[in-house]
């Protein structure tokens, strides 16, 4: 590109402060934009942050405009609105996004409109004729069909089954009428392909990545057989692992290594703690600025999960960090991660228990694993290379709609 374009940045979290897997993703996609072209931010601040407030932890941008909504409120609504509606309620239109979005449409033309992630995916049509890229960061469709699969009784089936079916109708609809869509792996990419058939919209692999300057091996002193896990409990993807795992897999350890602890991170407000088999070797944190030390510092990171879509970030920073990690395959999915080589699997219970008491117990399998894992980090999954990458491709859509129109 000869001249820096004019980008709209549209997110459904506010990227800063990036204290979550979703605005790490955006807020280091953006950086890589900002340092190229110039961004305006468009986002939800349901925590009521200024455009000042967020400009002073954001690169330099052109516009910010946050809209004092939350992408998620109609959450709490009763369970039949969520059945009947035929969208479901996280693409519901906000209004007061709407206005804004309107509203910057009529001032200077954009190169480009990026809408990072499904619920700000109807946005950027205020933009007519402006070049639209979709990150699709979080399936929703492939977590309603993991629920589905995992529903144990035939109501819970029938409305995972609905909501399933609603989510990959919207989702395929609105990557057809992209001209990209960015997904974090070849798994995404393969399970999307088929649902948007002839569709002449790009499917590019865009992965989740790790800050190496931030994150490095031997940051805190490692507490002797303790485990981590570093996920907020607020999201019922990370309470599922973690009430499997206090349940099903956290007693056989203790049973082989009594002085086995764990730190869970995250917020845990609004969270049924009664619903965790909780003791007084189990740590909740609660929210961190900075969980680096707390990932860093354990002999183990766990990750037990059953549900949920995408790449893990809470994985790539414990191999970052140098701390060898145990889990499912879901959620290793979607990683170049080698079992044995950079990880230990385990998808039961017995299985999870006894990989990772044989962590616990070999020093040299987790120096082994740990350097292997963070090898790996480095070649595949450096926020600066995959930030370089996003770059490109966001050149790339506007200089195909530019060849097409002439």
């Amino acid at each position: 590109m000869n001249s820096p374009l004019r980008i709209l940045y549209i997110t459904t979290w506010c990227p800063f402060p990036a204290d979550n897997g979703s605005k790490i993703r955006t807020a280091y996609l953006l950086r890589a934009l900002a340092r190229h072209h110039d961004v305006t931010l468009l986002t939800f601040s349901p925590d009521g942050l200024s455009a000042d407030d967020i400009a002073a932890q954001a690169p330099p941008l052109a516009g910010i405009y946050p809209v004092h909504e939350d992408p998620f409120r109609y959450n709490s609504l009763p369970s039949y609105v969520k059945y009947a509606s035929p969208m479901p309620i996280a693409f519901w239109k906000s209004p007061a996004m709407t206005r804004q979005a309107t509203a910057l449409a009529a001032g200077p033309a954009f190169d480009v409109v990026a809408a990072m992630s499904v619920p700000v995916a109807r946005y950027p049509f205020q933009l007519r004729h402006t070049p639209r890229l979709l990150d699709l960061e979080q399936s929703h469709t492939l977590v309603l069909e993991d629920r589905y699969r995992a529903a144990s009784t035939t109501a819970a089936r029938q409305r995972a089954l609905i909501g399933w079916r609603k989510s990959a109708f919207y989702e395929a609809r609105f990557i057809r009428a992209y001209q990209a869509t960015t997904l974090v792996s070849q798994h995404e990419v393969d399970y999307y392909t088929p649902m948007i058939r002839d569709a002449s919209t790009r499917l590019s692999i865009i992965p989740n990545g790790v800050d190496l300057d931030r994150m490095q091996p031997n940051m805190a002193a490692r507490t002797e057989n303790h485990l981590v896990f570093n996920g907020a409990l607020t999201y019922s993807v990370n309470y599922d692992a973690m009430q499997y795992f206090l349940r099903d897999v956290y007693p056989r350890i203790k049973q082989r290594v009594a002085d086995a602890s764990l730190t869970i991170t995250g917020s845990t407000h609004g969270v049924d703690l009664n619903g965790l088999r909780l003791d007084t070797s189990v740590n909740l944190s609660g929210y961190v600025p900075d969980i680096r030390p707390l990932v860093a510092g354990a002999t183990v990171c766990v990750a037990p999960l059953r549900q949920g879509a995408g790449t893990r970030l809470k994985i790539l920073e414990a191999m970052a960090l140098g701390t060898p990690v145990v889990s499912t395959s879901k959620g290793i999915e979607g990683l170049n991660a080698v079992p044995e080589r950079d990880f230990l699997l385990a998808d039961n219970p017995q299985s999870f228990a006894a990989q990772t008491i044989r962590l616990l117990e070999d020093a040299d399998l987790r120096c082994s694993l740990a350097l292997n894992a963070r090898g790996l980090i480095e070649r595949e999954y450096n926020w600066m290379d995959i930030g370089a990458r996003f770059c490109r491709l966001i050149e790339e859509v506007v200089s195909e709609q530019a060849t097409r129109r002439s």
